[in-house]
Formats: C-alpha cells, structure tokens, sequence
C-alpha cells in the first residue's frame, strides 16, 4: 500500500463524517458528544501455539461503539494492519449501516493483528478459539454478534459459535451470523453484501439513464464483496473490464470473462492471465468506466488521485474507501457516490435475518431472502436519495444524516441513566 494511504487514520476520516452531518442535522451537542465516544473497548494480548512449537503472542480488539437501538453487530477481520483507531471507526460505520437500512442493531467492530495468509489452518483455529474465549463476557446473541470481514469466512464463525458454546454448555447458534448452512447460517448471507453493492448500483444506473447491459464496470477486490458483485454485473449483461486483488488487477477493455478471471486472482500463480494485461490497484481505479467499485480496504480515493477518476458512478464496497477530502472533489466533478454504509449494508441485513432464523428456530428459502434483501436495499437508496435531493447534499451526508438521525431519536428517547 502506498505510503500516503497508511497514514490517513480511519478515525479522523469517521469523525469528520459525523461533523458533517452533525451540522445538517443541528444535532444537539451532547448527544454528538456521546456519538463520537465508543460504549466499550476491548484489547486482549493471547498467546498462540503455533505448528513449529513456539508461543506467539497476538493482540485482537473488540469495540462496541452504540448500542441505542439495538444488540451490537460487525464483522471481525485478520490483517497485519489492524489496529484500535480502525476498528473503532470501523465499528461507528456500523452504527450507521445499521441504521441507514433500519436493522434494530448497533455497531461493532473486531480484529485481530496477524497475517493469515502465512498461518496454517490449525494455527488460525487456535488462533480463534483463544480470541473468542478472550471476549466471550462481552459477546452473545442479546449483546454483541461477531460475522465474517476481511479475511474471515464461515469456518471461521463456525469456530468462534463452538468455543463460545462449549463455554456456556449448550449450542448458541445466534452468537455469530455469516456460519456455514450446516451450523445455522442463513441461505443467501454468502452473496449478500456483494448483492447489496449490486442493488444500489442498478439503483444509482437507472438514476442517471446508464443501462446496465453494456455499462462498463471496474472492482477493485474479487473477495465476498467484489468478486460477487462482479458476477451479478455480468449476470445483468454489463462488462467487467477489470478486477483486482491485494497483489493487483486484471484489465481487458473489451470485458472480462468474469468466472475465469475471478479464479485466477483467487489463485496465487505466477502465470498470466490470456485475456488481459496485470496492471496495479492505483491503475484500475483510473480506468474510464461507468461504474467503478472499490471492494478492497479503506482509504484508497483520496485527495491525491481523486482527480483521475474517470467513473460516472462510485459505489462503495468496502468500508470507508473515499476519504473526506476525496468526496469533496468528486462531488464537485459530478461523480455519484452511493456510500459504503448503504452500498454494503447487503451483509448486515442478511446477518439479521439469520440471527432472526436462529433466535425463532425458522429457516426461510433463498428466494424469501433474497426478496427481502431487494425491498430493504431500494427503500433504504430512496429514503437515502431523497434526502440529498431535498437538502442538496451528496449522498454520503445524506446517508449519514438518516442514520445518525435514527440513532440519535433512539438515544434520546431511552435517555441517560442514573
């Protein structure tokens, strides 16, 4: 990652979010106060047996930022650059994503600090249920449910769902979303937040009369989010021209055959790909393309390159892509945003129809969820839509300020005690 993105702290970038709509919403300055202040913090230091032997001691993070209207939710994520302030901002955008698509939950954010590619799997299992036995007095089905982020996938909930179960003595399905369908997870949570991203794209398409069949669309990340979304692209008729992972992308100005070039990024092989020459991640998101959607990690449209940006649409599929000074510019050039904490809400609300399926012991078809991912994703852009249009405000301020206006109702409403 290039220097200049490592040192935009996502904090900085969340707290100015919030100013923002904090000031379009005149929101009282206590209430402010307290949205800006995360409800707990938690930063454990474990050791881990590792294959060869030794004893490595790793630091993970759970943060819980609000809880006015609900149990908290988020993902956890394994990444050498985790730290604190990330995932505190991290668990404030899930606050909000929470709230801009009305889900009855709060945000949380975890993390552990280590590189899971160069760990075995029984490392990354032991590395699990040590993690999960380090936070389990603060997590549960009625207090705080973990799901899948960077790096992490349903194996791993499934570790975290047995450890925390063998510690109470009875099966908790409901204490993690995003589990194997084996162990409780929901039909159609795999696809979600890639589906969400596509949702509000074709929301965002048909705004500004670009059709979709033949549109050109640029992902930068082929993970959950953007190797998913990608495919619903291609299943609607547009063309893929370029895709990437963390090692960079692939770029055919003609379209992509999205199977094939998906599984090759997937795979780590130094062979190259016949269909399209390998260019850089500061490179596709230069390319010229109607839709462009950053599905990879923060910070990666900023001052510095948000003049090159050539896409008529951004829709964002990671969590905080686009720093705040990068919006500005953008907006000034007329490029529509449809914001991370709309544009990937897809994942939480699916999440809380699991955890709803595990809490009520039901388990609905793929098409009930599928229904009701699409009703939930269009009535959240159109509420979302029509604040910007009534306030004239870009859509991010917009988003935000439906959901920190939520949440602030919420806390209002339940007051402070004592």
């Amino acid at each position: 990652m290039p220097e200049n993105k490592k040192r935009i702290n996502p904090l900085d970038v969340a707290m100015k979010q919030l100013e923002i709509a904090a000031a379009q919403l005149n929101l009282d300055p206590g209430i402010c106060a307290k949205m800006k202040h995360t409800r707990r913090e938690l930063t454990v230091h474990f050791p881990v047996k590792m294959d060869d032997g030794r004893i490595k001691v790793f630091t993970g993070y759970r943060v819980q930022h609000n809880l006015a209207r609900g149990p908290a939710k988020g993902g956890i994520r394994y990444h050498p650059d985790v730290d604190l302030d990330e995932v505190k901002a991290l668990a404030m955008w899930m606050t909000w994503k929470s709230a801009v698509v009305n889900i009855p939950y709060g945000g949380a954010k975890g993390g552990i600090q280590c590189d899971p590619m160069k760990m075995s799997k029984w490392e990354l299992e032991n590395m699990t249920r040590r993690f999960t036995w380090e936070i389990a007095m603060i997590i549960g089905p009625e207090r705080d449910i973990p799901a899948p982020d960077v790096y992490t996938n349903p194996q791993i909930m499934a570790w975290i769902m047995d450890t925390y179960s063998i510690l109470k003595g009875y099966s908790v399905p409901g204490v993690v979303t995003g589990k194997p369908l084996e162990l409780g997870g929901s039909l159609g949570r795999h696809e979600a937040t890639g589906k969400g991203v596509f949702i509000t794209a074709q929301e965002a398409a048909s705004l500004l009369n670009i059709p979709l069949p033949g549109a050109k669309v640029v992902v930068q990340g082929c993970g959950n989010v953007g190797g998913i979304a990608a495919k619903y692209f291609d299943k609607a008729g547009a063309k893929v021209v370029a895709i990437s992972d963390y090692r960079g992308g692939i770029y055919n100005p003609q379209g992509l055959n999205i199977s094939s070039a998906v599984d090759f990024q997937k795979k780590l092989i130094s062979d190259e790909y016949k269909e399209g020459e390998r260019i850089s991640n500061e490179e596709l998101l230069h390319l010229e393309c109607d839709i462009l959607v950053p599905a990879a990690l923060e910070n990666q449209i900023t001052e510095k390159n948000a003049s090159k940006i050539k896409a008529k649409i951004i829709v964002e599929g990671a969590n905080g892509p686009t720093t705040t000074e990068a919006d500005e510019i953008l907006y000034d050039r007329g490029i529509f945003i449809v914001p991370d904490i709309l544009a990937n809400a897809g994942g939480v609300t699916v999440s809380y129809f699991e955890w709803v399926q595990n809490l009520q012991e039901l388990l609905w078809s793929e098409d009930e969820v599928s229904e009701r991912l699409t009703r939930i994703m269009k009535r959240a852009f159109a509420e979302v839509l029509d604040i910007s249009q009534k306030r004239k405000v870009n859509m991010r301020t917009a988003a935000l300020m439906l959901a920190i206006g939520r949440v602030a109702e919420a806390t209002k409403l339940r007051g402070i005690y004592p």
